[in-house]
Order: structure tokens, then C-alpha cells, then sequence
């Protein structure tokens, strides 16, 4: 049995190929959108994707199970519950997957959805009876469970979501040897579950023995466990799981109708016209000297998680970008379904070098410099309210990023003021909504929170439990 796990950190979302290599046939299960890297691994290797398995319908990225079935003629693979548009294979508990020595067995494992499965790994080679691994899916991660709260499935409370997810843990998955290693979809960072380890692989006794919510409890007290203190979904969550059930265009030729090369000329009748600009370049790139009223997600972060919170899906996007990034900026936003990229700015910021009218810069501040601003600011913390219970800058006001546009009219709008985060990617976002909402007299709190701990200056300390 060969297994290889890819990795994408910007969405904290992990894929996998399993092969059997004497026949050379080969699954993808849980693939991203952009699908080179599994057909040239399968190309290297001479194996064939037969199979492309979904463990869900993934709510935070759009998977790649057309691209996977348009490019090479890999076969769909769904829980029976799924229902998809798209032609699939649908398969129920103990329904298998032939693959010479490599059998691919389903459980249903319902709860972060309702139409979950897990994948079951046999190396027939070892055992026919006791899985090799477990493909979990956002069943079961390393450190936590999938919440039944994202309301991804229409029809189905967080409750009756929960009650599945004791049964698919508890009932199920636990009664696996405890050799059996356990290979979820996602890692620390994301939002679908709480506390998640950012460890690749662990195993079946691990999780019994670690897991705070595989441990001996009632179905209540389970319920009450995984559904308390879950983080904000962005709103496109929901946007990504309708699009993963549907018959959609592939992302090659999505993005053959988004590399649109566009003159500033354009750009500013798109944008005056409705159209929203992201610019991806660093902040500090972005705050010498960017386009007035661009929107600023670096994408050398959690660009598609943020691009996906605070730009729209009704309006068109525009991008500006270094000219070497350009196609990955946008093809980063067609990994979470943000197709209706009209073009961008032939040039990037070049093109604005003879428009000094147009252009808007942030003013960046340290730590110890805030005391010398001319009155005392008001500091926007734009962390999670959970960081921010964890300690904060002394007077500051909390409203997070994924909150600021709704929440634009609690922020003073007399005096300076100064942004921060934890260290300094999420303020420079929000710097830019600001400043595209007409404040002017905004500031950058280099290295964020960091910065201003290490600077020793005061702060409010977490209040112990």
C-alpha cells in the first residue's frame, strides 16, 4: 500500500493518495481544486487515479473531484446521503473498493454533515479484517472532532448533527484497533473544529487516550462539549458547500475567463462601478503606496480564508498583485469558489506611477512610538474575542476582523487610531476596510500584539479560570 499526504497550509487542509503498487491503480481522497501535483505524482509513479473519494461536502474549499474526473476520468465517490448533481458512485457501511492487495472500505461516520464517511485503508497484504489507516475526513481530527455546527446541510439542526457525531466517534470509529493510524482532512488553524493538532497522522489508541471529546461521556455532556466555544465560520462556508454538490466548470476553465488583463483605465471604471479590489501584496508593500479603496490580503497568510471573509461573492473582484503572482492570486481565490474575478491591473502598481491622485498609503507605528501621538489613540484590537480574553493592550476596544464591516460604527471616528493584531496580517486587512469606509487617520501597530508585549508595555493579563 503506498499513502502520500499533501498539504495545503493556507486553508490547513490535507489531501491523500492511496495506491496499490502492483496493480497501479490509484484513489485521491478529499483532493484540492487544483489537481496538478496528484496527476504528476501519479504520472511519476505510472499509477492510474481511478477514484477520487469526498469524505463531505467540504464547506471551506471547493474540492477538485471534477477537475480530478474531467482531466484524467477518475470516478466519483460519495456517502449514500450525498446526493450530488454530478453522476457518482454512492456507497454505504462495509461497501469496498477493489484495488489488488489495497481494499478501500466505507463506514458512515455522519455529524460534521450528515452525509460523512470515513475511508478505511486495508493493506491486504497485512490483515483482512484490521484497517491499515483511517481517511476520517473532518469526522475525527487529531485533537478534536468536526463541529455539527456550520448548518452546511439544509434541514438539519447542530443538535441532530451531534447526536450523529457521538454515535460515528464513540460507537464507531473507537471500536477500531487502536493500530489503526488516522488521517483526518484538516490541521491546526482550521475552522472546521476547535482545538486541532497540527501533527500529520496520529492513531485510533492515541486519539482514545488524548482527544478531549473521544473520552468517556454521556451523549449529552458530548453535545454540550463540541458544540460550546466553536470560532466564527466565514460567511462563504456555506457559499462552498452548496458549490461542492453542484455540477460545476472545472477550475482551468474557470480561470481561463479570469486572466484578463486589465489597464488602470478599466480597473477604475470596474471598480466605480461596484467592482472590489484586492491587493496581495505585502502590507508593507501595501501600505507605502496602494490603489484608495483596495482591500489588502496578503498572500503570504491565510489569504484564501480571509479573501473569502471580507470580499463578497456578489460583486466582481479585481486584482492587483506582483507581477509573478498574479495567476496564483487568483487561482487561490478559485480554490474556495471566488470565480468572478473580472481581471487585473496590467503593470500592478507600476501602472499608477504618473497617478499620484490616486494613490493611498497606512501609516505604520511601533509599540513605544504610540505614546508620542499627539492625543491618545484609540486602539482597535481586531483579534478573535478569544484572543483577546487571553490579554490585551490596556483601554483597547475588541471588534474581530471577521466582524469589522457589520460592526464599522463602533469604531471611534474622532482622534487617531491604531490597529493591531496578534502580529500584523490581519490588521493590515483591516486598515484597508477602514480606510475604503472613509477613515483616514489610521495606523498599523507593527508587529501587532507581539510587539507590544515585548516592548513591555501595559497590557490587561488573561484572568485565570
Amino acid at each position: 500500500m503506498f499513502i502520500q499526504r499533501y498539504y495545503l497550509e493556507c486553508l490547513s487542509h490535507a489531501s491523500y493518495m492511496v495506491a496499490d503498487e502492483s496493480t497501479k491503480q490509484a484513489s485521491i481522497i478529499d483532493p484540492q481544486r487544483d489537481i496538478d501535483h496528484y496527476v504528476e505524482d501519479a504520472n511519476d509513479k505510472g499509477f492510474e487515479i481511478k477514484y477520487v473519494i469526498l469524505t463531505h461536502f467540504h464547506a471551506d474549499f471547493i474540492a477538485g473531484h471534477i477537475e480530478l474526473r474531467d482531466r484524467v476520468g477518475a470516478q466519483i465517490v460519495m456517502g449514500r446521503r450525498a446526493e450530488p448533481e454530478f453522476e457518482h458512485r454512492a456507497m454505504s457501511d462495509g461497501d469496498r473498493i477493489e484495488m489488488g492487495r489495497v481494499r478501500l472500505q466505507v463506514m458512515e461516520t455522519q455529524g460534521h454533515t450528515p452525509e460523512g464517511i470515513t475511508v478505511l485503508a486495508f493493506d491486504l497484504d497485512e490483515s483482512d479484517t484490521d484497517p491499515k489507516a483511517a481517511f476520517t475526513g473532518d469526522t475525527l481530527f487529531i485533537g478534536d472532532v468536526g463541529r455539527p455546527d456550520l448548518l452546511a446541510s439544509v434541514g438539519v439542526t447542530a443538535d441532530e448533527l451531534a447526536v450523529m457525531l457521538y454515535d460515528s466517534t464513540h460507537n464507531k470509529l473507537m471500536h477500531l484497533p487502536d493500530e489503526t493510524l488516522v488521517y483526518p482532512a484538516h490541521g491546526a488553524g482550521s475552522m472546521c473544529g476547535k482545538a486541532l493538532s497540527d501533527e500529520a497522522v496520529s492513531t485510533i489508541g492515541e486519539q482514545k487516550k488524548y482527544n478531549y471529546a473521544l473520552q468517556p461521556m454521556s451523549q449529552a455532556e458530548f453535545i454540550k462539549l463540541v458544540e460550546s466555544d466553536q470560532p466564527d465560520a466565514p460567511g462563504y462556508f456555506v457559499h462552498d458547500a452548496i458549490l461542492n454538490r453542484q455540477e460545476r466548470e472545472s477550475l482551468d476553465k474557470s480561470m481561463s475567463g479570469t486572466m484578463t488583463a486589465l489597464s488602470l483605465k478599466q480597473m477604475l471604471e470596474l471598480q466605480s462601478a461596484g467592482a472590489q479590489v484586492i491587493d496581495t501584496r505585502e502590507a508593507i508593500d501595501f501600505a507605502g503606496a496602494h490603489l484608495q479603496g483596495a482591500i489588502n490580503v496578503g498572500i503570504d497568510g491565510k489569504y484564501a480564508t480571509w479573501a473569502g471573509t471580507v470580499l463578497t461573492k456578489e460583486s466582481p473582484i479585481l486584482v492587483i498583485a506582483d507581477e509573478e503572482r498574479v495567476a496564483e492570486s487568483i487561482m487561490r481565490l478559485g480554490r474556495i469558489g471566488f470565480d468572478h474575478v473580472a481581471g487585473y491591473l496590467v503593470e500592478g502598481m507600476d501602472a499608477l506611477a504618473d497617478r499620484p491622485d490616486l494613490v493611498a498609503t497606512v501609516h505604520r507605528i511601533t509599540a513605544p512610538a504610540v505614546d508620542s501621538l499627539y492625543s491618545p489613540p484609540t486602539i482597535l484590537d481586531v483579534r478573535s474575542e478569544k484572543e483577546y480574553g487571553g490579554g490585551h493592550i490596556a483601554g483597547s476596544i475588541n471588534v474581530p476582523l471577521n466582524q469589522l464591516t457589520d460592526r464599522m460604527d463602533e469604531v471611534p471616528w474622532d482622534g487617531p487610531l491604531v490597529v493591531h493584531c496578534q502580529g500584523g496580517y490581519r490588521s493590515s486587512i483591516a486598515c484597508s476596510l477602514l480606510q475604503r469606509a472613509g477613515r483616514e487617520e489610521v495606523r498599523d501597530l507593527v508587529g501587532g500584539y507581539k510587539a507590544w508585549v515585548q516592548s513591555k508595555l501595559p497590557i490587561v493579563e488573561p484572568v485565570e479560570s
